[in-house]
């Protein structure tokens, strides 16, 4: 059975910039493993019009598309829809997070796929969808 995982912004960021942690963990590593195992077989990479965007804040369009090159033929790209970021807005100001976050998470929900994240604000959006760490699938 194909799995499919939507893969936060900050581990596209690890993989690319091969950073590390704050205790020195290869958190490129884990990327690398994370995105290699995914590839190895046969998953979806799930990609978003709002990861583009944040994507965008820190590397060119050549980067963003050099960066996702490998993985081309496992990539299925979504769109969020005018109501899943109304509901992110929400949800957002309701529990002090940021919308993008949230709209992460509504969208991991909605297309029922694995969310990969090591971002903190994720713990407070376990009942729209849980999130696990690149170290805990692979």
């Amino acid at each position: 059975m194909v799995e499919k995982f939507y893969v936060d912004t900050s581990i596209w960021i690890d993989l690319y910039e091969d950073r590390k942690g704050y205790n020195h963990e290869a958190l490129g590593d884990y990327a690398l493993k994370l995105f290699s195992m995914i590839k190895a077989k046969e998953n979806s990479l799930i990609i978003s019009d709002i990861m583009i965007r944040e994507l965008e804040g820190y590397y060119s369009i050549e980067e963003i598309n050099g960066m996702m090159k490998p993985f081309a033929k496992i990539i299925e790209k979504i769109i969020s829809t005018k109501e899943q970021r109304i509901e992110a807005r929400k949800i957002a100001i309701e529990r002090n997070l940021p919308p993008g976050d949230a709209l992460h998470a509504i969208l991991a929900r909605d297309n029922n796929v694995i969310l990969i994240s090591r971002d903190k604000d994720f713990r407070m959006l376990t009942d729209i969808s849980k999130s696990h760490k690149p170290e805990e699938v692979i």
